[in-house]
């Protein structure tokens, strides 16, 4: 299984399940060319899910900056998908269900389509099917559920979960014809309405990881057609983002604790710190109908637009990256300790200058938060 070749030279060093140990893996990338090679050649897909922590570990040794190591995640997940789907279609060849009987592709989504996961994201995943005349839906639609469900249940199995939200491929409502997702698109932003636009904002951050990429482009043209213009949707949109308010409390504090909170030191800064981010930068730029996907595309887009300062991106994605590196600690943490990964950091466990810059970077999200709402 591949991982895509992107602009840094990081993001194509690993040309796939066990990267080859050619010159550019030197003694000063001995943390992962020693990974590599404990690896092997030919990992099960639970193995080579397995070794992912050891690739942080090996990652962060070399002093990457958090924000890379989660690019480097998610390519790496989508070589677990891209490999998990050839398993699926190999399986069905040999049980004589034959070729896919038309194009397809299989759509990650959200943290995953960003390139921003961490440690331990579950599934969320779409497909796209090529038109087809309605006489053969029962025929085809069979063949990509039988896909979807396949390929969903060896990740499963290997160590990526099942969407809790039943949003994967192997559900009717994220595996639709290309014509269907345009007319899908069309009811979600033609009115406001909030579980409308929820479901929505599952889509709208997506990447093609297997098939046809030209269906995606399609796709994303549907998107340039129906939401810019949709002001409603827009601003629903907007409202939405004040169902994760970013943990500080009114007099700019951090907020810390709540129900679910481990313990009373702990705040959630995947809940209150990086989907308020994920979610403004999302509004804004697809107010201004651009298309990239990662945050840190969209920002340096929203520049190019002229609609945002250069400076207020740069400091957006610097406590982007701070967040992730204070996330991705934590959640390094709790694996060598045993415990559940999740989005919660203990504040007693940072630095007074680290709380210091934590308040910060949560008041830029909130300032851009409001900025976001404000342009509705």
């Amino acid at each position: 299984m591949r991982l895509l070749h992107r602009a840094s030279p990081w993001r194509g060093l690993l040309a796939g399940q066990a990267a080859p140990l050619d010159d550019r893996l030197t003694a000063l990338l001995a943390p992962l060319r020693d990974s590599l090679a404990r690896l092997g050649p030919e990992p099960t897909l639970a193995a080579s899910h397995t070794w992912q922590a050891e690739l942080v570990d090996a990652l962060s040794r070399l002093e990457l900056p958090a924000w890379r190591i989660a690019q480097l995640i998610s390519d790496h997940n989508d070589g677990l998908y891209r490999h998990a789907i050839e398993l699926a279609l190999n399986e069905m060849r040999g049980q004589g269900w034959g070729e896919p009987p038309v194009a397809f592709c299989v759509l990650t989504l959200g943290s995953a389509a960003r390139h921003e996961s961490l440690l331990r994201p579950d599934q969320d995943n779409a497909m796209l099917i090529a038109d087809y005349a309605d006489a053969r839906h029962g025929e085809i639609d069979a063949f990509f559920q039988s896909l979807g469900e396949r390929f969903t249940s060896r990740l499963d199995a290997a160590g990526i979960p099942l969407c809790p939200g039943h949003v994967m491929a192997r559900w009717p409502m994220w595996r639709k014809r290309l014509g269907e997702w345009d007319a899908q698109l069309a009811i979600w932003t033609a009115e406001r309405r909030v579980k409308r636009v929820q479901q929505a904002n599952i889509l709208l951050d997506f990447h093609p990881v297997y098939g046809a990429t030209a269906l995606a482009e399609a796709l994303a043209d549907s998107v340039a057609r129906h939401v810019p213009a949709a002001s409603l949707f827009l601003d629903e949109m907007a409202a939405l983002l004040d169902e994760s308010p970013v943990a500080l409390d009114r007099f700019g504090r951090l907020a810390g604790g709540g129900k679910e909170a481990p313990h009373d030191g702990a705040v959630d800064l995947k809940l209150g710190g990086l989907m308020p981010l994920v979610g403004a930068v999302r509004l804004l730029a697809l107010r201004h109908g651009l298309r990239a996907v990662a945050t840190r595309d969209r920002l340096a887009a929203l520049v190019a637009e002229g609609a945002l300062a250069a400076t207020e991106a740069a400091e957006a994605m610097r406590s982007l990256g701070r967040l992730q590196a204070l996330l991705l600690e934590a959640q390094r943490e709790a694996r060598r300790e045993g415990r559940a990964v999740d989005g919660w950091v203990g504040l007693d466990g940072l630095g007074e200058d680290q709380r210091l810059m934590l308040r910060h970077d949560l008041a830029v999200i909130r300032r851009l938060v409001r900025r976001a709402q404000a342009s509705s």
